[in-house]
């Protein structure tokens, strides 16, 4: 163990834990501390943790306690944790298991405080008061409640920083016959997300989020909880293409016969023991105050379990919805919990808490991911660029950035370097990515691209037939393209760090020999692009990924680390 003078870690009064990354134990402790505090800042030499109520929930529904976490920022802090934070810590971590969710007969349940009044100190609250028809008890610790207010009880519980313990069980859901195929085999992780999960049956298993990379077979562990299951499952996920891709790998990877499997969204509406239904048909609506005609699905057949890919994107509407549908299991997969709308809260409550979270460079070092080279390239406005860039109103200014004309002469060397390897131009902008598509003699597939264009090419470039292809937003997720290598990011939303992982993302499939892939962010230098681009990166970083830096002033690029990106990929 190190002296305390050498130790990496500092803990501030307000929850805010730095870290130095050129210790020696960054790598070990950067890991342990991302499991209950997230990551703010992360300039060179010192990154900023926060530990928020919602991280220290999360690891305490993993099983940290607050000791263990307390114990850990002792050992290696360079000097006590303050007396304010260890107190604030506890309370907040224990603050989860204060309030169990349990039971109660027929269409009831029985809400049970750990201390005494704290029931009653609780219903004075306007949004909570009204949801005890039968009182409380007189000790304050026990109060019962209708069935159908499950999830509406555990959200504003949650928004009143009282995270529910769920222990009142699930209903079993129509029953599948489905077995995993012979020569599927999970990965040691896929079998611990599953187990995570499901809680070998018991009343609190059955609900929660597991984080997984792109690439690492989320889909799988989806599959595989539909078996241990064995009942009806409506999978909702992002788009028409993932629709598909969830068919090809249920039928592919399981007994069950095509025609127990049914699509719905836009072009087909079938509702069959299994369902697989895009987020954006549930939430279509004629008008704006109108009703939402599909989101009837959900009441179509007796789901026992609910599986929510990409569970980042679920969208308000389907929040309320999953209000009043507590008793059905829910599964939420996702490479990040980052919501750039704040509801992460809701997901906890509503879908429940993350109960598993494997770091992405573990799985790299294991070789199930492949190797990403991060790079974010510098190029300057030319100067018609640039005046127009200091006169514009500031929410033109991004945009004036991101479609910046020499970016394009940079894609160029960039696409020079890697000409024999399949390779992804992304960005936001239709105008833009229609002129790099041009520029390359590319196909491009933006938002209105009809399905089975998209289609064709995502086959053409699986196969290798097509070794470049210029995409927009709707590839950003659950599209399953293994063999790209290089993506070069034109441009993005803003500083979402979802869409920075996403994309990257794209790249994490094994590869054949080294397992190497290379992500490019091309950025307008001197520009608000280049606050964006620190903030999308932020995630990326908590992952342990760094960013190289280089800049298109000369020639050739001149290169260094990039200050803020941590470590090297």
């Amino acid at each position: 163990m190190f002296a305390q003078a050498d130790s990496p870690l500092f803990v501030r009064h307000d929850l805010a834990v730095l870290l130095e990354t050129d210790h020696p134990a960054f790598e070990e402790v950067r890991e342990t501390l991302a499991t209950f505090a997230e990551l703010v800042k992360s300039p060179d030499r010192l990154h900023t943790y926060q530990m928020t109520p919602l991280s220290l929930w999360n690891a305490a529904a993993a099983g940290m306690t607050a000791e263990a976490a307390l114990g850990f920022l002792q050992r290696y802090g360079k000097l006590a944790v303050p007396a304010k934070v260890a107190a604030e810590l506890r309370t907040l971590m224990n603050r989860y298991g204060l309030l169990t969710l349990e039971a109660s007969g027929e269409g009831q349940l029985r809400l049970l405080a750990a201390e005494p009044g704290l029931l009653r100190k609780l219903a004075a609250y306007p949004s909570i008061g009204g949801l005890f028809p039968h009182g409380i008890s007189e000790d304050g610790a026990r109060a019962e409640l209708p069935a159908a207010l499950r999830g509406t009880i555990k959200r504003e519980l949650m928004r009143l920083g009282y995270p529910v313990r769920d222990t009142a069980g699930y209903h079993a859901g129509e029953t599948l016959e489905l077995r995993l195929r012979r020569d599927v085999r999970l990965r040691d992780y896929q079998q611990a997300a599953l187990d995570a999960f499901y809680r070998g049956g018991s009343e609190e298993g059955g609900s929660g989020v597991v984080v997984l990379p792109c690439g690492a077979g989320k889909t799988v562990v989806g599959i595989a909880a539909m078996a241990q299951l064995g009942c009806a499952t409506l999978i909702l996920t992002p788009n028409a293409t993932s629709v598909r891709q969830w068919i090809d790998e249920i039928v592919g990877k399981t007994n069950v016969p095509r025609h127990t499997v049914g699509a719905y969204d836009g072009s087909s509406k079938q509702v069959r023991p299994i369902t697989v239904a895009t987020y954006h048909i549930l939430t279509h609506r004629p008008s704006r105050s109108g009703l939402f005609p599909h989101m009837q699905l959900l009441q179509k057949r007796d789901w026992g379990l609910l599986i929510y890919d990409e569970v980042h994107l679920l969208p308000a509407p389907i929040f309320r919805v999953t209000a009043d549908i507590q008793a059905t299991r829910r599964l939420g997969m996702t490479a990040t919990l980052v919501r750039e709308d704040g509801h992460e809260q809701d997901v906890f409550s509503l879908v429940g808490p993350k109960r598993f979270d494997m770091p992405w460079r573990a799985l790299e070092r294991s070789g199930w991911i492949a190797r990403v080279d991060c790079c974010e390239l510098l190029v300057p406005l030319p100067p018609d660029g640039r005046r127009r860039y200091e006169q514009a109103a500031e929410k033109q200014r991004h945009r004036i950035a991101a479609e910046n004309p020499r970016k394009l002469e940079a894609l160029r060397e960039l696409l020079a370097r890697h000409e024999d390897e399949p390779t992804l131009v992304i960005g936001l902008y239709r105008s833009q990515l229609r002129a790099a598509a041009a520029a390359l003699g590319a196909p491009v597939i933006c938002g209105e691209t009809p399905q089975d264009e998209r289609e064709e090419l995502y086959r053409c470039f699986r196969a290798g037939s097509l070794r470049l292809l210029v995409v927009g937003k709707v590839a950003n997720f659950a599209v399953d393209l293994p063999a790209a290598a290089v993506a070069v990011q034109l441009s993005g939303s803003f500083g979402s760090r979802q869409e920075e992982a996403q994309r990257l993302g794209r790249l994490l499939r094994p590869k054949p020999g080294a397992n190497r892939a290379y992500f490019y962010t091309v950025v307008t230098e001197g520009t608000k692009e280049q606050d964006f681009a620190a903030r999308r990166r932020q995630f990326m970083a908590e992952q342990g990924y760094g960013y190289r830096v280089e800049t298109a002033a000369a020639e050739p690029f001149r290169s260094e680390m990039l200050p803020g990106a941590g470590v090297q990929a």
